[in-house]
């Protein structure tokens, strides 16, 4: 691992190659974090490209969401189903650091590139596998998604209102949020590495379903220590009041967080309720459990008798945690996100685009978007030619062959 200088620092990840094998979302957003921070990422897609170059809303050919999470990635393609794309993965492999993989359990024992078959070539890459249960256990040859898992994990049970069917946020939510865990994984194998003598890399087995789990909060120990199951609460949280979402006048909708205690007399002073401000049952929030309905009822009455914008100016004179709910326009429009860089601006054929920023935000070495997800097999050349040595007479057998484009 290179250490950049204090005059240009660069970022954390400088220096580190990291081939990634995964396809749609779970293995590429890890790539992408890691890309963002300064790793070399060499992106091995089949000859067909990676299925979410074709997802969604789609643009000469390319969908939109391709140029966010393949940004900063060297595309090379391999039929991984040939011995001689296998051939020359090995290659890839002998030279990086992190592997990210996420097919299904045994796939890439299979093709002779699992963590044993490659330690040989490379006893300090650190291999990262994401799958929907791990590579261990009854459940571990189970078909993944993300919804399934999020399922599994107990998420989906507390997502949705009391008595109806679980509700599914219209995102995929176990590949993101698995992908962040591979990340930070694979960071912590780094710095392992890095400490041990023999600079051994090691497996980062990350599941979807775990990742998920890993959210859960006091769901265990409080059916573990009391027996019991926490159930879905709509738009409220269980055991912390008040805290929910209000429509206003204007049809809008706001969350207000007034679950301190000092914070809810300021939320009723706010109200016109100094009655329920000062009332000895709901100074504390064990109190405010048990009234719920009553603070809720007074707090759904006061917004749906103004504005959204009226109710939020007038909790924030009290200094009262309250904001409205966003879409993409709105974030877009918003001055703190744009004072906060999280957009930044990518060329596509001329044309500019907006994409997300990659967080955690890091003051002295930042990451950045270096350029969008590029062609299929964009960098095959620079990557087979100029990295292996591969001269043209093997390129050219190897596309005759369907191994590359």
């Amino acid at each position: 691992m290179k250490n950049g200088s204090q005059a240009n620092p660069g970022r954390p990840l400088d220096g580190i190659r990291v081939i990634e094998f995964g396809q749609l979302l779970a293995g590429p957003f890890a790539g992408c974090i890691l890309g963002y921070f300064g790793a070399e990422v060499i992106k091995v897609e089949p000859p067909g490209g990676d299925p979410i170059r074709g997802w969604r809303e789609v643009q000469d050919g390319t969908s939109l969401w391709w140029r966010s999470i393949g940004r900063n990635k060297k595309s090379v393609t391999l039929d991984l189903k040939q011995q001689a794309g296998r051939d020359v993965a090995k290659k890839l492999l002998a030279k990086a650091d992190v592997l990210i993989e996420n097919f299904r359990p045994g796939v890439m024992e299979n093709w002779g590139l699992g963590p044993e078959q490659v330690k040989a070539l490379n006893p300090g890459l650190v291999y990262a596998r994401i799958s929907g249960f791990g590579q261990t256990g009854p459940y571990s040859q189970k078909p993944g998604f993300a919804s399934v898992c999020e399922g599994i994990s107990g998420f989906r049970h507390l997502n949705g209102y009391p008595g109806d069917v679980p509700v599914r946020p219209n995102l995929s939510l176990g590949d993101t949020i698995s992908g962040i865990h591979a990340a930070l994984g694979i960071a912590l194998a780094l710095i392992q590495r890095q400490k041990d003598e023999q600079h051994q890399g090691q497996v980062v087995d990350v599941a979807l379903y775990e990742s998920m789990f890993n959210l859960l909060e006091a769901v265990i120990p409080e059916y573990s220590g009391a027996g019991v199951v926490r159930e879905a609460s709509g738009t409220t949280v269980t055991g912390i009041v008040p805290t929910n979402t209000y429509c206003c006048e204007d049809g809008k909708y706001v969350v207000i967080g007034g679950n301190g205690d000092s914070i809810f007399k300021r939320l009723m002073q706010a109200a016109h309720r100094e009655d329920l401000a000062e009332d000895p049952r709901l100074a504390n929030n064990s109190g405010r459990v048990v009234h719920e309905a009553e603070i809720d009822a007074v707090l759904k009455h006061w917004c749906a008798g103004q504005s959204a914008e009226s109710v939020l100016n007038v909790l924030a004179e009290y200094r009262v945690p309250a904001g409205p709910i966003y879409n993409a326009k709105d974030m877009m429009e918003d001055p703190h996100f744009n004072a906060r860089a999280l957009f930044e601006s990518v060329e596509i054929d001329g044309k500019p685009l907006q994409i997300p920023a990659i967080l955690p935000r890091l003051t002295d070495t930042p990451g950045k978007t270096d350029w969008p997800g590029d062609k299929v097999g964009s960098h095959n050349h620079q990557v087979f030619a100029e990295l292996l040595g591969m001269d043209e007479t093997e390129l050219q057998i190897l596309k005759t062959q369907g191994v590359i484009l």
